[in-house]
This record gives structure tokens, sequence and C-alpha cells, in this order.
């Protein structure tokens, strides 16, 4: 079983360090925004409210003045100019923030600009709150999860690590979208299930079942992605990334997006039917390879039913603002849906299922083999459940916990 495992391990960690190694970013300058807005904080002192000056509009036009003006002082805490106070206007227009004295802000400065203000409130600052938030969660994590729980914290870092320090820079140094996020799922992958599981038998299922399916995922992605004209503009922001870093692959960076997301679903479903192969397998040490595939499976068909429906509805919710837009401009249902910021989303929900369908089968059959591999001589089978080699080998939990 240690070579079974091994056999799995070394080469998927060596053709991931490679594929890092060959795609890793140069670190060349990229150009900038150009925008010219230099932030710095602030603290709001005092809001000063004033009547709003009115606005003649030709007759039958509808008024889209501000509603509350004034002006807003805020003590600088940052800059050449910190602890100075300056006067600017109160944020006014859709989408702005509204501010009380001791807010703290995040304020751009510009020294030309059309109120004449040489700072403009852009917004909150919120990494105090963020903090914690995040402490909570960190909190609660470890108080539930114990060891595994703060395991699974140090992975949690390791995904954002890849994430910020290898994928966002590859795609904006000119490499393969598609192959930077494979290479990239597979280090987070392989990273954060033995860190958060142990170095274990299913695990090591987990992993293998992850690969095929991500794998099965990347390829039905870019055949659909195809298949539908999918451009990956779709958007504002697509539309000014594709403009100010035009050396990007935009369906690429689609097809990125969709092996990225489908990842965190991935493991969360290979890992749960491995360990019930485990479970099974443990609890009835004369289950051969078709009862615990069966048996397994239809635990996976309901994981599976459940996952499909948070998946639709994950994506949904990112794009709700978008179909209220649509709404209210009338458009018909089937332009809704086929037009193409609904069609990506229908896209990532659509090629993420198929590769959660084919993750539950694969998974559940490799553990289920491996389990049958790891069984002792049917003359031992009547000894104690913990006392396995299945169990003794791939259990990395104390038997007083079991």
């Amino acid at each position: 079983m240690r070579r079974l495992v091994l056999s799995v391990l070394i080469p998927a960690v060596v053709l991931t360090a490679l594929g890092m190694l060959l795609l890793w970013p140069h670190g060349t300058d990229r150009p900038g925004d150009g925008g010219g807005a230099i932030e710095v904080t602030g603290q709001v002192v005092a809001v000063t409210p004033a009547a709003c000056p009115e606005v003649e509009l030709p007759q039958g036009e509808t008024s889209a003045a501000p509603t509350e003006c004034g002006t807003v002082s805020v003590r600088l805490t940052e800059g050449d100019r910190s602890g100075d106070t300056v006067e600017t206007d109160i944020p006014a227009g859709p989408g702005a923030i509204t501010v009380e004295p001791g807010d703290d802000i995040v304020l751009l400065h510009l020294e030309e600009s059309f109120s004449g203000r040489e700072y403009t409130i852009g917004d909150h600052q919120r990494g105090f709150e963020l903090w914690v938030l995040g402490a909570a969660v960190a909190l609660a994590v470890i108080a539930f999860g114990r060891w595994r729980g703060l395991r699974a914290l140090a992975g949690l870092a390791v995904t954002f690590a890849v994430l910020l320090i290898f994928v966002v820079p590859a795609i904006l140094d000119g490499r393969q979208p598609l192959l930077v996020a494979v290479v990239g799922a597979a280090a987070i992958m392989l990273t954060v299930l033995y860190l958060t599981h142990g170095f274990t038998l299913p695990t090591t299922v987990a992993v293998a079942g992850t690969l095929i399916a991500l794998t099965i995922t990347a390829v039905l992605s870019a055949l659909f992605t195809g298949y539908i004209h999918l451009n990956g503009v779709a958007d504002e922001a697509t539309s000014f990334l594709s403009i100010s870093q035009g050396d990007v692959n935009m369906r690429g960076l689609l097809l990125a997006g969709i092996v990225i997301g489908a990842l965190g679903v991935l493991d969360d479903v290979t890992v749960t039917q491995a360990e019930t192969v485990r479970e099974l397998a443990v609890a009835n040490p004369r289950y051969g390879f078709r009862e615990l595939y069966r048996a397994a499976t239809r635990v996976g068909r309901a994981h599976i039913a459940s996952v499909v429906n948070t998946i639709v509805l994950a994506y949904a919710g990112a794009s709700l603002p978008l179909m209220l837009l649509f709404a209210v401009g009338d458009t018909p249902v089937s332009r809704l849906l086929t037009g193409q910021p609904i069609a990506e989303e229908l896209v990532r929900a659509g090629v993420g299922t198929l590769g959660l369908i084919a993750a539950v089968p694969i998974t559940t059959a490799l553990a289920a083999w491996l389990s049958v591999r790891a069984a002792t001589p049917p003359a031992e089978r009547s000894a104690p459940p913990d006392e396995s080699p299945w169990m003794a080998f791939i259990d990395d939990e104390p038997a007083k916990e079991r």
C-alpha cells in the first residue's frame, strides 16, 4: 500500500513541480492602469451637509442630481501631508458610500479634477473589520476541527499563496491560462489535501480521483467554450482587462476560472467518497469490491444531488445583479440565457457538474479496489476492525478518538 501511495504521489509532485518551473513568471514589468490617482488614508473629522443646487433639465427628462450635498473634513493619516485636514465633497451618485465622523476612509488624490477638489472620498477602510471576521472564522474552525482544523487553515494559506504568487502573475506574464490553472490547481490540491488529511491511503485515492476529474473538467471546458463561442469578454472588468493587458488570453482566462472553481468542490466529493469506502470496509471487512462500490456510490449520488444545486446557486448568486439588469430592460428569457455573461455561468455550472459526476465513480472504484487489496486474508477477517491493515495504515487519529 505504501508503494501504491508513492507511485501516485511522486509522479504527481514531480510533474507539478516541473510545470510550475516551466510556467513560472519572469517578473517583467506590466503596464499600469494609467489612472493617475494616488490612494491615501484618512479619518473623517466632520460632515457639514448643505442644500443641493437646483438643476434645470429639459422637459420630460428625470433628474439624477445628488440628494445630499456638503463638505467633509478629513484628517490625513498617510503620505507627506499626514496630520493635515483637508476638505472634500460628500460622496454622491450611484453606489456612493455614507460617511460619519470617526470613519476611516480611503481618499483619491488628484492634482486636477473637475470638482476642483484635490481629494475625493473613494471607499471605507475595512482592514480591521475583515481581520476580526477572519479571526472569528479561524477560532471556530480550530474549536471544532482541532488539529485538523488548524491544518485546514494552513492549507487555506497555501491556496492563497499559490494563487497570488504563481497563478495570477503567470497569467499576467502571458502564460497559457489553462495550463497555469491546471498546474496551480494540482499544487494546491497536493499540498492542501495531504496537509489537511495526512499522508493516508484515502487521501491518495482522493488525490488520484481529483486529478483525473480535474483533467476531464479542463478538457470539457475547452470543448464547450469553443462549441458555444465564448471568448471570455463578457463584462466591464474583462473588457478593461483585455484592453489594458492585451497579451492575456481571455478565453484561456475563462477556462482557468472554470478549473480553479471546480477544484474546490471536486476535492470535497473525492475525499468524501474515499472516506466513505474506508468506513464501509472497516464496518464490514467481508465486503468485496462490488459491495463497497455499490454502497459508496449510493452515498455519492446523494452528495452529488445536493452539490449540483449548490454549484448552480453559487453561480446564479454571482450573476444576480446582471440578471436583474436584463430583467429591467425587458430582455426575453431566451436572450437572457444565451447572452455571453449568463452563458459563461451556465458553462461553468454545467462543466463543473460533469466533472463532479465523473469524480464519484472514479474515486469510489479506486478506493474500493485498494480496500480489497488491503484486506486481510479470509481466515483472519474475524479480527477487530482496528487491527485491519486498511485501518492501521490509513488512520491518522488516535484510537481513543475513534
